[in-house]
């Protein structure tokens, strides 16, 4: 009898088809909407396997009601979305989809800094809206980015992708990160440093730390008070890292000059929220790994890690290590 998976949305045919080849498949088919909670809730006791995107909260309350359940596979990096120890607790593998993203995602990283930097999406709807009568000396200046000060807040291997293309815009690179990493810093000549020094001293502050219980509200309105008054802040990594609110204060006060934001802390965000009014933040919808080419490898991925779990193999890329040492 083949293993049961629920896939919570529809990916392309190509992977659902290889999964199915071992499988007995149910696949949430809308694109565009989250499988309901209820859904989930029903079909999580039939099956084995579960691939999963950051969407759909695994939470201890839907674990208990997951009767099979041998692996989750998530399709990001991030897995902040999974209770990962009470899936531990009852043995359940989580994975997820780290290296085929990095640089994606710093290609976003980089793109969303000089863009906030440029001003380029002012400037864009500046000309649209009619507003572009004559070329001006200081009409929509911005900030330089060639031989400035980036601060990179977590310095795995994402981070370290945005530094290297930081060096090819020869900025000086400071860092921040659990653990010194001698090699980054002997390559792209950057320098460890305390948090608040990084604050003190960078032109552009780049959120790139994972999300957990220390990092939550690792940035809020004091250290905005230590960043320099032209500072901008950059976060592709995870939305409540930064304290919106705060945020928004920093940035109305002339506290900091600027933000550019893939992440929020609920997502979608709200349109009503207050930093969206805000000419001097750059807002994306989260879309730091969206490349065809990157997704259909992250699909990919995570079609590996779930075939592999329900088999009784060991995943690629399994997360929670006490489960790991019954492999």
């Amino acid at each position: 009898m083949k293993p049961s998976v629920l896939i919570t949305r529809k990916l392309s045919d190509s992977i659902l088809n290889r999964i199915r080849e071992s499988c007995e498949v149910i696949v949430w088919e809308n694109e565009d909407t989250p499988i309901p909670r209820k859904l989930l809730e029903s079909k999580i006791p039939e099956v084995d396997g579960l691939l999963c995107l950051i969407t759909e909260s695994i939470d201890k309350e839907l674990l208990d009601k997951a009767k099979n359940l041998k692996i989750i596979s998530n399709m990001a990096v991030g897995y902040n979305n999974i209770d990962v120890e009470a899936a531990t607790d009852k043995g359940i593998m989580v994975t997820n989809t780290p290296d085929v993203l990095t640089e994606t995602t710093a290609d976003l990283t980089f793109a969303l800094l000089m863009a906030t930097a440029r001003r380029l999406v002012e400037a864009s709807d500046y000309l649209r809206d009619g507003k572009w009568q004559t070329w001006s000396p200081m009409l929509l200046t911005g900030q330089d980015v060639y031989g400035a000060t980036i601060g990179i807040i977590g310095m795995g291997r994402i981070g370290e992708a945005v530094a290297k293309r930081a060096k090819g815009f020869n900025m000086n690179i400071l860092y921040h990160n659990r653990n010194r990493k001698s090699d980054v810093e002997q390559e792209l000549e950057a320098h460890f440093v305390d948090f608040n020094t990084l604050l003190q001293q960078s032109d552009f502050v780049v959120v790139m730390t994972p999300y957990s219980a220390e990092t939550r509200n690792l940035i809020t309105a004091e250290h905005f008070k230590l960043m320099k008054k032209n500072a901008i802040l950059i976060n592709s990594a995870r939305g409540g890292i930064v304290n919106e609110n705060d945020l928004y204060e920093a940035l109305v006060n002339n506290e900091i000059w600027a933000a550019g934001l893939d992440v929020f802390e609920e997502e979608p965000v709200p349109t009503d929220h207050p930093l969206l009014t805000l000419n001097n933040v750059v807002t994306l919808p989260h879309i730091g790994s969206a490349s065809y080419n990157t997704r259909m490898k992250m699909a990919d991925l995570a079609a590996t890690n779930l075939l592999m779990g329900v088999n009784g193999e060991k995943p690629l890329n399994l997360v929670n290590s006490s489960v790991r040492e019954k492999y």
